[in-house]
């Protein structure tokens, strides 16, 4: 694995790569391979003891013209202003993608927020809201949970912007707790749409997916519920899981929801019962299955890496897990591999869902949210396909990128350039 490839950088080639197959012009092209706007500021947060510790936070607007900026916030100690530009332009070929109204953002603060205590994180968060506040809306820019965010997180957000604004704005942000005005089916979405596109898949390249041998590679809420819905909704066999600690093994297939509870139990992976054997993060993505399952944080595949992939096909569930080198290896090995954004869209898409019905004051079943996403991904994935075969596009993420900058680009033209 490498963590030297920028990630911005990765998103211009990846639209590049699907520049010769878009009848855009050049200059259009360049315009959908930057930002809009970025905004970077200093967070100064008291702590519990009574200090004062500074944060850096941003959040990039990168296309507006399909609809409001849309997408999550994470957390982590590795956040740059690079890593959200890649992330907020990904959302907006995710978006377009599966079509849905959106453009793309992303937000992010530099912490670990394992170190700070929730009185802390629930000021930080508040301080980092208070800075989005003049950005943000139902008709302008929706955040979202991302890495290490979620509910908790986004009702304090939407609590500090009604209090602020002196509304009523629900639709503000997404992701949310059903009491607060969630969505049913969200903690599941991004999951479920990995399964889905899986299923797809394997249908697709006319393969059984019952019993098929899958790895998945991060255990967070995007890779356990694929785990778990892969094994007990398409009968396929779960073999080896991991987290950030390392990956277990069983060739006879492991139980996900028992490992889920172990690793809520015990905050690893590690030492459940029903492995057979332990070891790293990279041997688990080389393993010999059918169906590889990236869920961990962007770049975990380099080109070196690519070269020792045995998957026959690959879904990725996380943001941009393959460099481009890697895209190029698995392409000339001719592993098929189905994009990011169709593969983890039900996170944006329930997020939708979640947007309407706080636009409408009225709550969907989960039923139906899932027999939504289930209609838009399975749409999206023949539009894939389609674009696949008719243009000649080399493999599926160019065709999914063909797809979505020929919707940005039309919504672009049709708007004009205001003066």
């Amino acid at each position: 694995m490498t963590g030297e490839v920028n990630p911005f950088e990765s998103l211009q080639a990846q639209i590049d790569d699907a520049a010769g197959y878009v009848d855009v012009g050049a200059d259009v092209l360049e315009r959908l391979k930057r930002p809009e706007r970025v905004l970077e500021t200093t967070l100064s947060v008291e702590m519990d003891d009574g200090s004062i510790e500074l944060f850096t936070a941003y959040r990039s607007q990168f296309n507006g013209d399909r609809g409001p900026y849309k997408g999550g916030i994470r957390y982590h100690p590795n956040v740059s202003r690079d890593e959200v530009k890649a992330l907020s332009g990904w959302m907006v070929y995710k978006c377009a993608t599966v079509d849905i109204p959106y453009g793309g953002g992303k937000g992010g603060i530099v912490v670990d927020p394992r170190e700070y205590s929730a009185a802390e994180l629930e000021r930080l968060t508040r301080a980092y809201a208070t800075e989005l506040r003049p950005l943000i809306g139902p008709d302008r820019d929706i955040p979202a949970p991302d890495v290490n965010t979620g509910q908790r997180e986004m009702n304090w957000i939407k609590d500090t912007y009604e209090t602020l604004e002196n509304t009523t704005a629900p639709g503000t942000v997404t992701g949310k707790a059903p009491s607060s005005g969630g969505s049913a089916g969200r903690v599941e979405a991004t999951g479920r749409s990995v399964m889905l596109t899986a299923r797809e898949a394997f249908e697709y390249l006319g393969k059984d997916i019952a019993d098929a041998t899958v790895a998945v590679q991060g255990f967070g809420n995007a890779g356990s519920v694929a785990a778990r819905l892969i094994d007990e909704e398409l009968g396929a066999n779960v073999v080896a899981l991991s987290d950030s600690g390392g990956a277990i093994h069983n060739p006879d297939g492991l139980d996900v929801a028992a490992a889920k509870e172990h690793k809520v139990d015990t905050g690893t992976l590690s030492g459940f019962s029903g492995a057979v054997e332990e070891f790293g993060n990279e041997d688990l993505l080389t393993m010999d299955v059918d169906l590889l399952v990236p869920a961990a944080l962007e770049n975990a595949i380099d080109g070196e890496l690519a070269e020792r992939i045995s998957a026959d096909i690959v879904v990725e569930a996380a943001n941009g897990p393959l460099t481009p080198r890697a895209d190029d290896v698995l392409t000339d090995r001719d592993v098929a591999v189905f994009p990011d954004i169709l593969a983890n869209a039900g996170g944006v898409t329930v997020s939708y869902f979640e947007w309407v019905q706080n636009r409408q004051r009225f709550a969907w079943t989960e039923q139906r949210v899932n027999e939504e996403l289930e209609r838009v991904i399975t749409n999206a994935f023949d539009t894939l396909t389609e674009t696949y075969e008719t243009t000649d596009a080399p493999n599926y993420r160019t065709a999914a990128y063909v797809t979505a900058i020929r919707r940005v680009a039309r919504a672009a033209d049709e708007a004009g350039v205001f003066p």
